[in-house]
């Protein structure tokens, strides 16, 4: 198990969640760079005799062992994307701004202070901190735990902090990744007659993308709106070379209605007769709000659930049988931005929300 270092920031859990979420933001924990957070996470809870903690890399897991009859699981990564001159966190107008706000620190932050300070909640509690989610999903750490101790991850509901604007938005969207080959002949631009270029046949594929009308799927009352992009293109040899070959890359957002490999088979159909290689896939899922347990946590916050349209890691707890729902303070929109910024009232209405859920008798 990792050591602590001593010299890693010091987390000041009796300050509010907004004050903490800044000083979470203020330990830079891109993808990668996670063990100074983690270190200042761990420390924090170390004193809290009520929590079991556990470290797996850079994960941290605490949970409460109160013999209840059910187990809640609470979920958020540490890490972010690169930052671009957005730190530290500044105050701004009932904004923080700066990297993490969103994506998302403000949930952590939420979940850390509620971790520390409910000692007897009405359910047991699993709080779970995980490293490298913003990169390949190979290095996901809440993936890591899933394959490895997927007991830390056993439980009757699961929410996960990504940012929802304070809005509670069931299961995810499924996603899929394909490039397209393109095959041509090469040939001396001068004399293009005697090659085959294959960058202009990527002109049909572009024209069925074009074409295509996404649907609007209905799963469990909620309706997920699918898409299929072009998401990148490349060819080319040489300024004065007709180019003997062309990719184009094509990103598919499924419902979660649809399995991976019924995505995949409708992908294969669409571009029929094409050279298509799979190179993602992520099986989406489905809202989860038949669950008692989150009847009962929708009541709590308020409001009416919508559905996630881009992929999160409830789709891991799915995967395993438990019902998952994201929630979180901040715009979906500005995550990853270089003025994101997460506004200090979501921030306390998501404490606010999970403390009376939790603690409901």
């Amino acid at each position: 198990m990792p050591v602590t270092d001593p010299t890693s920031p010091v987390l000041d859990l009796a300050a509010s969640s907004v004050q903490l979420t800044r000083q979470l933001c203020d330990i830079e924990s891109v993808s990668g760079n996670e063990r100074a957070i983690a270190d200042a996470i761990e420390a924090s809870l170390a004193e809290a005799s009520h929590l079991e903690l556990i470290r797996d890399g850079d994960a941290i897991v605490a949970r409460t062992n109160l013999g209840r009859e059910r187990r809640v699981v609470i979920a958020g990564h540490i890490d972010t994307v690169p930052v671009n001159a957005n730190l530290p966190v500044r105050e701004e107008d009932g904004y923080l701004v700066g990297r993490g706000t969103v994506d998302m620190k403000g949930g952590v932050a939420v979940a850390l202070k509620l971790a520390a300070e409910l000692s007897a909640p009405a359910v047991d509690v699993t709080w779970i901190w995980y490293d490298h989610e913003e990169v390949e999903s190979r290095l996901n750490g809440l993936g890591r735990l899933a394959s490895t101790r997927p007991d830390l991850l056993a439980g009757d509901f699961a929410i996960l902090g990504e940012p929802t604007g304070a809005a509670v938005e069931g299961g995810c969207n499924g996603t899929a990744r394909i490039d397209i080959r393109l095959h041509g002949v090469r040939a001396h631009s001068a004399r293009s007659w005697v090659g085959h270029n294959a960058i202009h046949d990527a002109a049909g594929v572009l024209a069925i993308l074009a074409a295509y009308v996404p649907a609007e799927i209905e799963v469990d009352g909620l309706v997920y709106r699918e898409g299929l992009n072009a998401v990148g293109i490349s060819g080319g040899v040489a300024g004065n070379v007709i180019p003997d070959e062309a990719v184009v890359s094509v990103n598919y957002r499924f419902a979660p209605s649809r399995t991976g490999d019924v995505a995949i088979a409708h992908l294969l159909d669409v571009f029929a007769g094409y050279d298509v290689e799979i190179t993602d896939l992520a099986e989406g899922a489905r809202p989860g709000l038949d669950a008692a347990l989150a009847q009962q946590f929708l009541a709590a916050v308020g409001g009416v659930a919508a559905p996630k349209y881009g992929w999160t890691d409830v789709a891991r707890f799915s995967a395993l049988g438990i019902p998952a729902v994201n929630y979180g303070p901040g715009d979906p929109l500005k995550a990853h931005a270089d003025d994101e910024r997460v506004a200090v009232e979501e921030i306390v209405a998501c404490e606010r929300g999970l403390r009376a859920w939790l603690t409901a008798g």
